[in-house]
């Protein structure tokens, strides 16, 4: 919809106001011809200009035309001289045209009722150019929201008081989304009344009355009260006939009066009032109506015109089809969440030795979902896999493969491969997605018993190592190639992890955007943890949580170009003088052996009340390690805030739990584990498998 210019000269003698400016430059000048003699005036004085001639004289004979429709759509011949247009006010209605006229009836007052003109009253809109003009104010306002909410409170702060006194808006409930087909009834809920302020609006300007009636008005401030909340839209009623028809219609009407008390309730007669003061407008989506605009005027005001139901039409459809927009665009919203959800971790496990804390950032508000992804994995042997990784893209198939991918990270860590290993896969993984599909990961696996961790990089950006003493420093990595190229080899390394010390993976858009390239952002990274660990002091290292957020500080405006993972990994370790360790030959009395052995380590560690459930869980689990292994077992006692035993050996096949039979004699060493341990599980290894339980200590 074009929106039609507005010309501040003054109109010309003899020329209709209504006609648009470009008409009047493109109507053909007759050269040549010989102007006509002015008429004169039965008095004999000559016309002047905006006198009337014999042409202009109407069937009255009193020199001019009878009014149309009345005199609200009469229009002045000319104007006076010197006399002052007014300019349109921004994104409303422009000045009326005869509102000036109006005006100077004589005595101030209005020709249709005669009352008294308050400064300030919205005029009537008497011709095509205003209502244009309108409709196209109106409409840019409801096109800037973004949501369900800002586009109904556009529509609402559009219309009133400018075309109506009063607004009442229904939508569905709930709203259906896209293509898909709502089971059951229809109801209607009552999304947002509006009307005329009788004081200071929000921005501290005091509104004038609308009019000054002399007798009560029809009250428009409680129509939230005098209306329901919610209507069911009967299937053959009249509201239902209404909605269907899809075009707005007037509440004079038999439809409408039928339709308005199954809309509005009980208190319809006291809203609705008499006449063309109100108009019905279904609002129609992409494929269905999803509610409904009542337009309301008091009394006093001059009744809607037929031109009118065409602006509450553009008005409805416009409002409709937004509706529709920020209802898809919320549930696209809400997809996104619930896939970030779902591909990263809600809670990070709590591993022995190791403290963990991370945070996630997206790209930008509007982009919630990326490729960035982290993960902590616990290992057998009270070990724990920290994973990062970053797949290429922004985009829904970014985040669908880095769920792949994390999903194959964890199945891989299940097995206990090595480092290098996992990374062999993943990158196997990822060309069989496709041929595009690159992503950069840091692997790695932390051992709280021997204090190191080996980490193996597919062309992510190195780790930083926090120190007890506040020293920062870059780990030595072999970059590698991201996963996904084919045919690389990755090399892993192994590292001291001291207690106290602090390991921080990260994917790159932490320390690389349009401003700054990796480089200097690592060593900004570096520096910022350097400057944050003195803040606690040489024997203390800081807080893990605000350790994030002070990393994520260093962020500037312009550094948000990419999503962002970070785990932080606090080693703790386990002292050796918690850790009692032993190899068992594979015989007979491996059993007995390995009751002795617990025994005497729960004695050195003042456990003395676990005797008896260790001696027989362990003597349960032994038994059936040499059972059917051909090497030596190995039983190792890990003390820290619980009591953990761990037996393995070279057999890969994991035990079950059954329930034995009265008439078997065996079968029944898991099922005692199962109901006397806290907790207990088998895990498959490169060389077998390891079962484990564990006793709270108290």
């Amino acid at each position: 919809m074009t929106e039609q210019p507005t010309s501040y000269e003054r109109p010309q003698p003899g020329v209709d106001p209504a006609e648009t400016r470009g008409a009047r430059l493109r109507a053909p000048k007759q050269l040549g011809t010989p102007a006509l003699p002015v008429q004169a005036r039965a008095d004999g004085a000559p016309a002047g200009p905006g006198t009337a001639t014999p042409c202009d004289r109407g069937k009255d004979g009193k020199g001019k035309e009878p009014p149309v429709n009345g005199p609200e759509h009469s229009q002045p011949a000319t104007a006076e001289p010197g006399a002052h247009r007014p300019r349109p006010a921004p994104e409303g209605v422009p000045p009326q045209p005869g509102a000036d006229q109006e005006r100077g009836a004589p005595g101030g007052q209005e020709r249709r009722t005669g009352r008294g003109l308050p400064p300030g009253r919205p005029m009537p809109m008497r011709r095509d150019g205003d209502r244009l003009r309108f409709v196209g104010a109106a409409t840019r306002r409801i096109a800037r929201g973004l949501d369900l909410d800002e586009i109904v409170m556009g529509l609402c702060r559009a219309t009133v008081p400018t075309f109506s006194d009063a607004i009442l808006v229904y939508l569905r409930d709930p709203l259906p989304v896209g293509d898909e087909r709502p089971t059951g009834p229809v109801v209607l809920r009552l999304r947002r009344t509006d009307r005329i302020p009788e004081e200071r609006d929000t921005d501290g300007v005091l509104l004038p009355p609308v009019f000054e009636p002399e007798t009560e008005p029809v009250p428009l401030v409680g129509l939230s009260s005098l209306t329901t909340e919610l209507c069911e839209v009967r299937p053959g009623g009249a509201l239902n006939e209404v909605l269907r028809g899809v075009r707005p219609v007037f509440a004079g009407t038999p439809a409408a009066r039928a339709a308005l008390p199954e809309l509005l309730g009980e208190g319809s007669e006291a809203v609705v009032p008499d006449g063309h003061h109100a108009i019905l407008a279904p609002l129609r989506g992409r494929r269905r109506v999803i509610g409904a605009a009542l337009f309301l005027r008091r009394p006093e005001r001059l009744p809607f015109e037929a031109d009118d139901l065409l602006v509450a039409a553009q008005l409805a459809t416009h409002s409709a089809l937004g509706i529709d927009k920020a209802v898809l665009y919320g549930r696209e919203a809400y997809i996104a969440d619930e896939l970030q959800r779902t591909m990263l971790p809600e809670t990070l496990p709590r591993p022995t030795g190791v403290r963990l804390a991370s945070r996630y950032l997206p790209a930008a508000e509007t982009a919630r979902v990326g490729g960035d992804w982290y993960d902590a994995i616990p290992l057998p042997g009270s070990r724990v896999a920290l994973v990062v990784g970053d797949v290429m893209g922004h985009s829904m198939t970014s985040a669908a493969i880095m769920g792949q991918l994390r999903t194959t990270a964890q199945t891989l860590a299940g097995l206990d491969l090595p480092p290098q290993e996992v990374l062999h896969h993943l990158d196997e993984q990822a060309q069989r997605l496709g041929t595009d599909r690159m992503a950069t990961c840091m692997y790695a696996v932390y051992d709280p018993v021997t204090h190191r961790i080996t980490i193996a990089n597919a062309g992510h950006p190195p780790p930083v190592l926090l120190h007890l003493g506040g020293r920062a420093e870059v780990l030595r990595v072999p970059p590698g190639a991201p996963i996904g190229v084919g045919g690389v080899d990755f090399e892993a390394v192994e590292l001291d992890a001291p207690a106290g010390a602090t390991l921080l993976l990260y994917t790159d858009g932490l320390v690389e955007s349009r401003l700054r390239d990796v480089w200097t952002g690592i060593e900004q990274l570096r520096e910022k943890l350097a400057a944050t660990a003195q803040l606690t002091g040489p024997d203390h290292p800081p807080p893990l949580e605000a350790l994030c957020d002070e990393v994520l500080d260093m962020l500037g405006p312009g550094d948000r170009d990419d999503d962002i993972a970070l785990l932080a990994a606090r080693f703790d370790g386990i002292a050796p003088s918690d850790v009692a360790c032993w190899t068992l030959e594979p015989e007979n009395s491996a059993p007995g052996q390995a009751r002795r052995l617990a025994r005497r380590a729960l004695a050195r560690w003042g456990l003395e009340e676990l005797t008896d459930p260790v001696e027989l869980l362990v003597s349960e689990v032994v038994t059936n390690a040499v059972r059917y292994t051909s090497r030596p077992v190995t039983l190792r006692l890990l003390r820290t805030d619980v009591l953990r035993c761990e037996v393995g050996d070279d057999v890969p096949q994991l035990p079950r739990l059954r329930q034995a039979r009265a008439t078997d004699e065996g079968g029944r060493g898991l099922y005692l584990v199962n109901r006397l341990a806290r907790r207990w599980g088998a895990t498959r290894l490169s060389t077998g498998k390891v079962v484990w339980f564990e006793l709270n200590r108290s």
